[in-house]
């Protein structure tokens, strides 16, 4: 019998990237896994959220960390030459070739390959066409409304779900609506997909219902003067 996976996934994030890699592996042989383009900043902006490359010292740790799992796992990686960068193309691109029935990993992959092996970004337009041809889309396809409304629906769809990050995976059967973020998560997915009991377990079900405490709001300001101690 098939499993159904939603993927939700924006071509900006090198997380994204690695998992996209591992997926094949990551995930049982009769997975049926729908790729789903989703603008990553329309996510952090409806929850209220930044994205690591918005923090200086967390994103330098996230493209060392990025770099050491590539390197760990024997993946291909080359940084963009900028970011973060808009990947709007990139996603229309995607929706482009789901409209036409052939968004699948074979399809997606130059497109993540685009930016996280070859190290190029949608903005380097001579380049970007050539990827736009090679997958037998034509530029002006990226303009289409039929395009732009079909992402604008991913994203709201992913919303409704409470998708917060890249990637994300959904199993449209769960009536629990379960995510799997991260590249970390992937485990964690395959476990589920593998019926590992704990899903069902009282330990499992206390972790999501653990109690809101003390929020941001109520811890004490920072000192005023860098160096300040308490007395």
């Amino acid at each position: 019998m098939t499993t159904a996976i939603d993927w939700y996934f924006d071509p900006i994030s090198p997380f994204a990237y690695l998992a996209f890699e591992r997926l094949p592996k990551a995930l049982p042989a009769d997975a049926a896994v729908r790729y789903v383009p989703v603008l990553f900043a329309g996510l952090l902006r409806h929850w209220g959220n930044v994205g690591p490359a918005e923090i200086a010292p967390k994103r330098r740790f996230t493209f060392e960390h990025v770099a050491w799992i590539a390197h760990r796992g024997g993946i291909r990686l080359a940084m963009p030459a900028i970011h973060p960068f808009n990947p709007l193309p990139l996603l229309r691109l995607a929706v482009a070739l789901e409209l036409e029935g052939r968004l699948s990993h074979a399809t997606l992959a130059p497109i993540f390959r685009f930016v996280w092996q070859q190290g190029r970004v949608p903005q380097q337009q001579a380049e970007f066409d050539a990827l736009c041809s090679a997958l037998g889309v034509p530029g002006t396809a990226l303009a289409q409304d039929a395009v732009k409304a079909r992402l604008r629906e991913h994203g709201d769809e992913a919303l409704a779900r409470g998708v917060f990050g890249v990637p994300t995976a959904v199993l449209p059967g769960d009536p629990g609506g379960q995510l799997f973020w991260g590249l970390d998560a992937l485990d964690m997915l395959a476990a589920r997909l593998g019926q590992d009991p704990f899903f069902s377990s009282d330990a499992f079900r206390a972790a999501a219902a653990l109690p809101v405490g003390a929020g941001r709001a109520d811890a004490p300001a920072p000192a005023a003067a860098a160096g300040r101690r308490n007395t």
